[in-house]
């Protein structure tokens, strides 16, 4: 690419282009202008009178969004991706109200899903701003060394920030959830609000024990974080949790995960219950004081970091279920990540698609996910 004029980023100074979206350096998002978008045309009467909510107002059919399917992919060497997502509107809502966002760091990946609160204003604009908010700034503390956890916890406040900044009024407050993960060679760190998850794929073992299909991992406690818990330690990867066998990595902030921890309802009484998907912690104007979950696992082998919205695990809640859809469906998810997206948004939609579906994934191979 040729240098058109002299441009800087805002964030770090390095040269960049115009057009481009982010800076290569650092991950900051480059403003500016950008041209006007061509009139819409009606798929159905030919009209150009299309309004914000993406109906003709002349024959009232729903035009197709850029975000009711959409499929993106981080580019690696030799043609494979370092990771990929999927998102799907599902059959259900009129639009697609979840985000996803991927970035590259110089020893990993970084991947973001936020699911709009649908009881909120503008779910969707919320968890936009979310998604690209965090990525860009994991991608830039990343760049600049910062270790894993307290670049997510940062992420995370000024993922909280940009969707504060959208309400009208605490009682007007677009609202939304957040998981990210971050990949080493050697481990994963993972960070939430709300009930979306993350969880872990091993690759499959053909001498491994067919019994040994779940891990039960100790949850994370939610911690108050102040400017000064940012630059905190990185956790040595010899003390971690290793990863062998198929978990759930995150713990959902919601009423039967609660009632659960409370001791007051099992599992499946918590599950069956109404409330049951009602969420404790989101991000947004009335969210109040955010208090990040993070936690980092080791790898204890080759595997898939799987990052998804509740439009698909609650087709798939349990670890070793969805290892076995992804094993049925492309073999080892690793090899092949976006077969496994493809595979996965498929599978909810043929559930029943009853909410809107995203998912990222992310092979790790023996050696990590190390950039050359």
């Amino acid at each position: 690419m040729e240098k058109t004029a002299e441009l800087a980023c805002p964030q770090c100074g390095e040269v960049v282009y115009a057009g481009e979206g982010y800076c290569e350096a650092c991950g900051q998002r480059l403003g500016g202008a950008t041209p006007p978008e061509p009139a819409r045309t009606c798929t159905g009467c030919g009209a150009t009178s299309i309004d914000a909510e993406g109906y003709c107002e002349r024959c009232g059919l729903r035009q197709p969004a850029a975000r009711d399917h959409l499929e993106l992919e981080l580019p690696g060497v030799n043609g494979h991706p370092l990771a990929v997502g999927a998102s799907d509107r599902g059959k259900r809502y009129s639009r697609n109200e979840d985000a996803l966002a991927l970035s590259a760091h110089p020893t990993g990946v970084a991947a973001v899903v936020c699911d709009g609160v649908g009881s909120s204003p503008r779910p969707h604009e919320a968890s936009r701003a979310a998604a690209d908010t965090a990525a860009a700034e994991l991608a830039s503390r990343l760049a600049a060394g910062e270790d894993a956890e307290s670049a997510t916890r940062a992420a995370i406040h000024r993922a909280a920030e940009a969707v504060t900044a959208l309400a009208a009024s605490e009682h007007e407050a677009p609202s939304c959830t957040y998981v990210s993960a971050v990949t080493t060679p050697k481990s994963v760190t993972v960070g939430w609000i709300g009930d979306s998850r993350v969880y872990w794929l091993p690759s499959p073992d053909p001498d491994a024990d067919p019994d040994a299909t779940r891990v039960d991992l100790p949850a994370a406690d939610p911690v108050e974080v102040d400017t000064a818990d940012l630059n905190a330690t990185a956790p040595d990867t010899a003390d971690l949790t290793a990863l062998t066998a198929p978990a759930q990595l995150t713990e959902d902030d919601s009423w039967a995960a609660y009632m659960v921890a409370q001791g007051a309802l099992t599992e499946q009484e918590a599950e069956a219950h109404p409330n049951a998907h009602v969420i404790t912690g989101w991000l947004g104007a009335d969210a109040g004081r955010i208090r990040p979950n993070v936690r980092t696992y080791s790898f204890g082998g080759p595997g898939t970091v799987l990052v998804c919205s509740d439009g698909l695990w609650n087709y798939l809640p349990r670890a070793d279920a969805l290892a076995a859809t992804t094993d049925d469906a492309v073999g080892d998810p690793a090899r092949d990540p976006l077969g496994t997206a493809r595979a996965l948004v498929r599978h909810a939609l043929d559930a029943g698609g009853r909410d809107n579906i995203t998912v990222a994934v992310i092979p790790v191979t023996l050696t990590g996910t190390e950039q050359p």
